[in-house]
């Protein structure tokens, strides 16, 4: 990425967490669907590229929930690969490819809440009981009569 400006090239992905777009390779392919015979010969689909464990812009917590949060998205090598493809402008997909993976990262900065626990209801546990009480009644109605 050459010639890029200092604001093009560091995009802010959550507060206090700045994407270096230097670590992000891209490929230009050939977009799938209608589009006639300029879906035949101009590559305007972007694959975006980025390499997770090895990216110095994310701390440790951030980028273990990004390889979950990416899912299929991440490959066994560790990088995730974003594909965009939805405008005829090429321009344009990388930026819509950047902007999704800025919403991936911002999503897995913020860390996850923490569970309280609450007691169990005293509803719920009579109601338990009681399903409990008529499903010994079923079976005993079951078994052979005693003498």
């Amino acid at each position: 990425m050459t010639g890029a400006t200092t604001a093009e090239r560091y995009r802010e992905a959550a507060p206090g967490l700045v994407l270096d777009t230097a670590e992000l390779r891209f490929s230009f392919i050939r977009a799938p669907g209608p589009g006639g015979q300029n879906v035949n010969k101009v590559a305007t689909a972007v694959q975006c590229r980025f390499d997770v464990r090895n990216s110095p812009s994310l701390p440790a917590p951030v980028r273990a929930r990004l390889e979950r949060l990416a899912g299929t998205r991440l490959t066994t090598g560790g990088e995730i690969v974003i594909a965009a493809h939805a405008t005829r402008s090429q321009a344009q997909n990388r930026e819509a490819a950047i902007a999704q993976l800025l919403a991936l990262i911002a999503a897995a900065a913020k860390p996850p809440r923490k569970r309280h626990k609450t007691a169990v209801p005293r509803a719920e546990r009579t109601r338990r009981l009681e399903a409990k009480r008529q499903n010994a009644a079923r079976k005993a109605a079951r078994r052979a009569p005693q003498d």
